[in-house]
């Protein structure tokens, strides 16, 4: 694990905190919107649901286009529509250019998180590779508690002259133009050189890492251990994920990504009108849930510590269990004391659940299709998310947040149900997992592949 490594792994951190930041950020001016354009219930649930409907298209239209142009073209591609549609939504004059707005926004947001986890899964090594990941994960995460102290410091006021949430919005497409501008220097997946024969740019790269690491007083074995054979020689076709041996990875992951969301998103949608039915005002709900997201990037810190000490698919499984427990007791919380401890225990396991379920995703599938899958299955997590208002709100307005939930907690239980039956990853090289040969309960410790990396 080298400097160059960390560098890469750091943009792309970087590009992820602004996408967080997007994410998070409806479920902080919700309440703030619904007073400004005087919205009603249907009206909120579409300001809503309109980046994450974005979001399931770019998912899968760009996450697809990875695999046929490059992992490094896609990203200017997300990173260049969401920043000028979020600067857009500065100067929306009315509701529906600002759904418009973040329609858009939202597609550039769907092909971010499938490209960044291809590229993580292309260069980590094996044996780093969940703790590097989590800790690119960590640093996105900063940006929740950021949207909370910005929505408390801004939302109520009009600095020179511009409503707060317009400037929140406004922040978000200049971090987005500086993500552009330091993702210049990015080079191109060796893996996906070498998977669509590029072989001689991909030997660049390589070396590229290899000069880093002698710089670094690595020294080249002089017996070096067998080549790993690149995954796949042929390019895969997206419906390869629905037929042996993969469809049984496709559909364990689809079954996360659908029911995962409920809770993940729910919770951050949702927050500030669960703690006005439970009767808090808007400036004192912004402090209970910027308190409570502090839990985010400490739960994203936490999965840091033990994802390459523990089969990850328990990992996942645990965390979903714990969001289900959590979200129980937020639900029912009545005392500031107890929303916003419930509120943090809440956050930190699901950002645990959070960085593994990513690292998990990244590592399933060859690479020929590994942006290609990631994209199909994060446009399920993003079609959920959209329809998570529709039902959810009308729950919270007729029973109640402890009903919200409940629901809630049979979703997760539910997906670590499914996880359970998933393949072994932690310390494996992504040749391996990918192999068809690849045994289902996971491979015995004497077949694992030492930690090899471009």
């Amino acid at each position: 694990m080298t400097s160059l490594h960390k560098r890469f792994a750091g943009i792309m951190a970087l590009g992820n905190f602004f996408e967080i930041y997007e994410l998070f950020l409806s479920g902080v001016l919700a309440t703030t919107l619904k007073r400004t354009f005087a919205l009603t219930g249907l009206d909120l649930s579409l300001v809503l649901a309109s980046a994450f409907i974005g979001a399931f298209l770019g998912a899968v239209a760009i996450g697809r286009l990875a695999d046929r142009i490059g992992r490094r073209g896609a990203y200017m591609l997300t990173l260049t529509l969401y920043s000028a549609a979020t600067l857009a939504c500065v100067f929306a004059p009315n509701l529906w250019s600002l759904i418009l707005f973040r329609f858009i926004a939202g597609i550039g947001l769907g092909g971010e998180l499938p490209v960044t986890d291809s590229f993580l899964g292309d260069i980590l090594p094996p044996a780093q590779r969940g703790r590097y990941a989590a800790w690119a994960f960590t640093a996105a995460y900063l940006a929740v508690p950021v949207v909370g102290f910005l929505g408390m410091t801004l939302v109520d006021g009009a600095p020179l002259g511009m409503a707060g949430w317009r400037w929140m919005f406004a922040i978000g497409s200049l971090g987005a133009l500086l993500t552009f501008l330091a993702r210049r220097g990015l080079p191109e997946s060796p893996r996906w050189l070498d998977s669509v024969g590029r072989t001689a740019e991909a030997d660049e790269v390589t070396a590229r890492f290899e000069r880093a690491a002698e710089a670094e007083a690595w020294k080249p074995p002089a017996d070096p251990a067998p080549a790993i054979a690149v995954d796949s020689t042929v390019p895969l076709t997206t419906s390869s994920l629905f037929r042996k041996p993969l469809a049984r990875r496709t559909l364990i992951m689809a079954v996360l990504w659908i029911l995962a969301p409920v809770g993940y998103y729910g919770f951050s949608s949702l927050a500030t009108l669960v703690l006005a039915s439970k009767g808090a005002t808007v400036t004192s709900s912004l402090t209970y849930l910027t308190f409570s997201f502090i839990g985010y990037p400490l739960g994203s810190y936490l999965s840091m510590l033990v994802m390459d000490r523990y089969e990850r698919k328990w990992i996942l499984g645990a965390s979903l269990a714990g969001m289900g427990l959590c979200g129980l007791a937020y639900g029912n919380a009545s005392t500031a004391v107890t929303i916003i401890a419930s509120g943090f225990c809440f956050t930190m396991v699901a950002n645990v659940m959070s960085n593994a379920g990513h690292i998990y995703q990244l590592e399933q599938f060859p690479t020929s299709v590994r942006t290609t899958a990631t994209g199909w299955l994060y446009s399920l997590s993003r079609l959920s998310t959209a329809a998570a208002p529709f039902y959810l709100i009308p729950l919270l307005d007729s029973y109640g947040a402890g009903a919200v939930f409940t629901l809630v907690a049979a979703a997760m239980l539910l997906a670590a149900l499914a996880v359970a039956f998933g393949v072994r990853t932690t310390g494996l090289s992504v040749e391996t997992i990918s192999d068809p040969g690849f045994p289902t309960a996971g491979a015995p410790a004497s077949t694992r592949v030492p930690a090899k990396t471009p």
